[in-house]
């Protein structure tokens, strides 16, 4: 087409010619997306298991206190987003107020500095979602058998070691599931950073997902935004295979022997 010429691999060239205009915003946000996943993956795997463990147990208010942990999940990201961006507002917000009352330093600029930036995005992020992880957590504690828990306590295994033989093997499968929803979730960070943050300082909290809807929808650079989701794609599908491949079922290697044999 006259107004429309094919361009080939151009965009993609762009994205890794350290000349080109997209590049440096490209890899920049990347980069703002390895952050955030790195710093909220592991809190969004170990925290939500505490949470089921404390759940799983039998006490007064028990039910209660899962509707509370679960609440936050059933809101949408605007609402979450634009309600913490006020309780973290260095001029007004109450989190600024009650540090303040503790005797601690109640000027921090949550979401127009770094680090501070960060620890909100994460922060908001692991309190609004930890609930959803934390049930498909006990629902994997529910279908582990007790008598694995009576066996290991009459061999003498104290509550760490059954947390690591019993509870951890029993939750391998669920394990993978959820380290593969949660960086896929976490790579995929747009609403937090759009709503809190504005991407800010600078670029410094603008993911990969934000620099592409602003590449396609504000700025109409559908190639290059469209490029951009398939370098994305690639490294999402990568760390993927490399999670399946951590989690796979190993065979014992007298198994394997037979078999090969």
């Amino acid at each position: 087409m006259p107004n429309k010429p094919f361009v080939g691999l151009d965009n993609y060239v762009a994205l890794f010619s350290p000349g080109s205009t997209v590049f440096g915003p490209f890899w920049g946000s990347m980069r703002a997306t390895g952050i955030f996943t790195v710093l909220s993956v592991p809190l969004l795997l170990i925290v939500p298991l505490a949470v089921a463990l404390l759940m799983s147990r039998k006490f007064p208010g028990r039910d209660f206190l899962r509707a509370i942990y679960f609440a936050p999940y059933v809101l949408g990201v605007a609402v979450i987003s634009v309600l913490w961006r006020y309780l973290l507002d260095n001029n007004i917000g109450l989190v600024n107020h009650y540090l303040g009352l503790l005797g601690l330093p109640d000027d921090t600029a949550w979401t127009t500095t770094t680090p501070a930036a960060w620890v909100a995005l994460v922060g908001v992020t692991v309190w609004w979602t930890l609930g959803f992880n934390a049930v498909i957590y006990l629902a994997g504690l529910q279908d582990i058998p007790i008598e694995l828990y009576e066996a290991a306590r009459v061999d003498g295994a104290g509550p760490w070691m059954q947390f690591l033989h019993v509870t951890i093997p029993g939750l391998k499968p669920i394990l993978s599931f959820i380290t593969i929803i949660t960086l896929l979730a976490s790579a995929n960070m747009f609403g937090q950073s759009y709503l809190m943050t504005q991407g800010g300082p600078g670029r410094e909290t603008r993911t990969a997902i934000y620099q592409i809807a602003d590449a396609g929808l504000r700025n109409f650079q559908m190639g290059s935004a469209a490029a951009m989701s398939y370098v994305l794609t690639v490294f999402l599908m990568a760390i993927s295979a490399f999670v399946f491949y951590i989690f796979r079922e190993k065979q014992p290697k007298k198994l394997k022997k037979e078999v090969r044999s």
